[in-house]
């Protein structure tokens, strides 16, 4: 069977409502001298945002 393909405005309509999603791995060194990684899943727009926050 063949897929319905979307064309146009529609097509477009339907790639922008994907979120594109961004896995952000933030690392830290506590006192020990030991490396702590954290990760986070977000929207693409927000990455450099939130490592520029999280910058020490």
């Amino acid at each position: 069977m063949a897929k319905k393909q979307a064309f146009g405005e529609e097509a477009l309509a339907l790639k922008q409502s994907q979120r594109k999603m961004a896995k952000v791995i933030i690392s830290t060194k506590n006192e020990r001298g030991k490396y702590a990684f954290r990760e986070t899943m977000m929207d693409q727009d927000d990455v450099k945002d939130f490592i520029s926050k999280n910058k020490k």
